[in-house]
């Protein structure tokens, strides 16, 4: 299979211009939305590696920054400058697209802001991923993010390492045994970056690690046509 390295693109939005990275394999038939957690933008090697390996499989990607992030801010965006981002994002996806469904990934922030932009109503993929849900703050399991999740009916992948910080095992299993259209997958011995001790992999292999479960997920639950 041969795919294209990348179209570098400069999207606008309501919060300001952001960059993105389009890429289409041959074949393509569904296109994940990538976005990047809260300290790294979207050239990091875990969103590179994740992206090309969901090329090499025959999926679609499309990477972005947020504003914050493009204009060199260090603190994240709160949802209402970051949802319209989102929005922008999945606008220009579907305009590139031939038909594919959409699915909205995030790391961590990233995947938290698609989720709020989904029950919001801002965006309508065909479902969500999620690249180490951050459910609650380091160190305080009581400051629960998991409200909104309640109101979305579409299927959700929780990609999740077992020792994350900020996801607390049983309570992360508590939340998604509530939500009918959830799927848990635990990656062994992972911490929120997906690293596992001992194991010797760069960020690039641990992101491409993940591709392969998202793409038998995104062609599992594909809306029929």
């Amino acid at each position: 299979m041969t795919r294209e390295h990348g179209t570098r693109i400069t999207l606008p939005t309501p919060s300001g211009d952001v960059s993105a990275v389009f890429s289409r394999p041959d074949g393509a038939d569904g296109i994940v939305l990538v976005a990047h957690g809260a300290g790294a933008g979207m050239d990091h090697p875990f969103i590179v590696g994740y992206c090309d390996a969901l090329n090499e499989v025959g999926v679609a990607t499309l990477r972005f920054n947020f504003a914050y992030m493009e204009a060199g801010r260090k603190v994240p965006d709160r949802a209402p400058k970051a949802i319209p981002v989102w929005a922008a994002v999945v606008d220009e996806a579907r305009r590139r697209s031939a038909g594919e469904p959409l699915w909205a990934a995030g790391k961590s922030f990233g995947g938290r802001m698609a989720s709020m932009a989904a029950a919001e109503g801002a965006i309508e993929p065909a479902g969500l991923v999620f690249l180490g849900y951050p459910l609650h703050p380091a160190g305080k399991p009581e400051r629960l993010r998991d409200e909104h999740l309640y109101a979305l009916r579409l299927p959700m992948l929780f990609l999740q390492g077992t020792r994350d910080a900020l996801a607390s095992a049983d309570l992360l299993q508590g939340v998604v045994s509530k939500l009918p259209t959830a799927t848990l997958a635990w990656q062994e011995g992972g911490d929120h970056s997906f690293a596992v001790k001992g194991a010797k992999r760069t960020p690039y292999a641990i992101g491409a690690s993940l591709a392969e479960p998202t793409a038998a997920f995104v062609r599992e639950h594909a809306p029929r046509a």
